[in-house]
């Protein structure tokens, strides 16, 4: 009533119509991204104002992409983006998890149960599961030689999500290998020394793994070579192009002599630079086939590249910052900020240069590198949309298998974990539990089967039937997952379905607390100038 007083225009919903207009977009959120979850989930396709169309099944993406009104269901996208920005996967799961909690909470508000006493139960609840999580996951020991077969499967079940599986299965050893190249022992792994390029150019099947470094421009002279063996490779930071002054100065002369004089004093500078280039690629060239080339990230301009040309140096300028950290983590060498005291020991090696040219763009590929602490994922596809997808989907590949190396634990997937946890929460948690805060419990353990029940819709299944199986067989003991094809219970571990610990940990405190929230709102009110209605 002293809102109304304040502002007659503001509009309120009261207790009950607040608390559904949560629920109801909790679930609306979830109606639509539970079709995408798990290896037989099935794609959206979302097309944007111009007609551009992205085919997509990665809940990170489509909640980004899609434009929500409901300021609830902002929320829950929002807590589900964060999620994917801290572990890289998770997202469709985490919007299910809330919105089946805020569908079984309903159950209970509805026979006029008070939403504190529910929230009380979740908190206990999701303690109790977060302890359960760590004794239930599987250790792994991730020493200077991890195990590439469990990284391959905590990838692999990544990447199925995602993707169709040949395809997954191909990109699986691609992602492996891409993050046991830039890892160093005692250092954090940098997932930006991966670089992620792509050609619009064969088939999806046709992507590769380059040991080495790809670059998105080529030379800019016609004399020079196409296709070079034995490089040195010299990663600089030098502008080779002339200048002007910052003052504006005039010159005057009275002869042809004077003129040229000046012209020549004007590009001396930019000439020694580039002679200190040629006289070092003379010094370490002399007398063999090798050859050498200058990867520059400022410019060079025309007269300085001629010089390189017929010094028989492969120039290439304007290269990406990030590619100079690359190239001397692939290469080797240094890279240096001024040409004056140029030594081979500053020099990087590559077995093999080429150039690739692909309609009106070029590309330059530095292969065949001796030990290499940077790579490139070179994605290949028909069209944008294939790209995207492959692009989304090795993004999440790299974190997964980042997420092992750094967790040194995975989780049993295929549903195991959640129907597990709940038959330790209905078991054990909920008798330990005094009052009507078990019931928040209960709520709880049964929104953990949303994960297995979802599994089994979109393979086609029969829930009900799949739910009284696998908790039969957790019962007697047995650890079990869901076999998607066949609908009977399987032992993840046997199948090598793998889920990451810091993921699940992620899904199970995100949930609660933002469920919780949305629970005990108890009015709504829209009062912002903007929202009032025109009179």
């Amino acid at each position: 009533m002293s809102l109304k007083v304040l502002n007659p225009n503001a509009e309120v919903l009261k207790k009950s119509a607040a608390l559904h207009i949560n629920i109801n977009a909790a679930k609306g959120l979830q109606d639509v991204l539970k079709t995408n979850l798990g290896p037989k989930g099935t794609i959206k396709m979302l097309v944007g104002g111009a007609g551009d169309i992205k085919l997509t099944k990665d809940g990170n993406t489509l909640l980004r992409e899609m434009q929500i009104q409901s300021p609830t269901a902002i929320m829950i996208a929002r807590t589900a983006v964060a999620q994917d920005d801290i572990s890289g996967d998770g997202t469709t799961s985490t919007v299910i998890f809330i919105g089946e909690l805020m569908k079984q909470s309903e159950r209970y508000i509805d026979e006029g149960m008070h939403p504190r006493v529910l929230v009380d139960g979740f908190e206990i609840a999701k303690k109790a599961t977060l302890t359960f999580l760590e004794k239930f996951k599987t250790p792994v020991v991730m020493g200077d030689d991890p195990d590439k077969e469990v990284l391959k499967m905590v990838a692999r079940t990544t990447l199925r999500t995602k993707l169709y599986e040949a395809l997954a299965d191909q990109l699986t050893d691609i992602v492996v290998n891409a993050v046991l190249c830039i890892r160093k022992p005692q250092e954090p792994i940098d997932l930006f020394m991966v670089e992620i390029m792509h050609m619009r150019h064969k088939f999806d099947v046709d992507t590769r793994l380059v040991e080495g470094l790809v670059l998105d421009h080529g030379s800019r002279h016609p004399d020079m070579k196409r296709r070079a063996e034995n490089c040195y490779i010299l990663t600089c930071n030098v502008s080779l192009e002339y200048e002007k002054s910052e003052i504006n100065a005039g010159f005057f002369y009275s002869n042809a002599e004077q003129r040229e004089a000046m012209v020549t004093a004007e590009r001396r500078t930019v000439d020694e630079k580039v002679k200190n280039i040629i006289e070092l690629k003379n010094k370490v060239c002399a007398g063999t086939e090798n050859n050498f080339v200058v990867i520059n990230q400022k410019g060079i301009d025309p007269p300085s590249l001629d010089l390189l040309a017929r010094a028989g140096i492969i120039a290439l300028r304007r290269a990406k910052r990030r590619n100079m950290e690359r190239l001397v983590l692939a290469c080797g060498g240094e890279a240096v900020n001024s040409v004056d005291d140029l030594t081979p020991d500053c020099l990087g090696w590559a077995g093999l240069v080429y150039e690739h040219v692909l309609g009106e763009e070029k590309y330059t590929f530095v292969e065949n590198v001796k030990n290499p602490h940077s790579c490139t994922i070179l994605i290949k596809g028909p069209n944008d949309h294939t790209i995207a997808q492959i692009k989304d989907a090795v993004r999440d590949g790299l974190r997964s298998v980042k997420n092992t190396l750094e967790d040194e634990a995975v989780v049993l997937g295929a549903g195991a974990f959640e129907v597990a946890a709940r038959q330790h929460l209905i078991n054990e948690v909920k008798k330990t539990v005094q009052g009507r805060a078990q019931l928040g419990v209960e709520a709880f353990a049964d929104a953990l089967l949303v994960i297995p029940k979802t599994l089994a819709e979109n393979a086609g299944l029969d829930t009900q039937d799949v739910i009284i199986s696998l908790t039969g067989e957790h019962d007697r003991g047995n650890v079990v997952g869901l076999n998607q094809y066949t609908g009977e219970p399987i032992d993840p571990q046997m199948e090598g379905i793998f889920d990451n610990h810091s993921v699940k940990r992620q899904i199970i405190n995100s949930g609660p607390v933002i469920a919780s929230q949305l629970l005990l709102v108890d009015e709504v009110i829209r009062a912002g100038r903007n929202m009032r209605k025109p009179t």
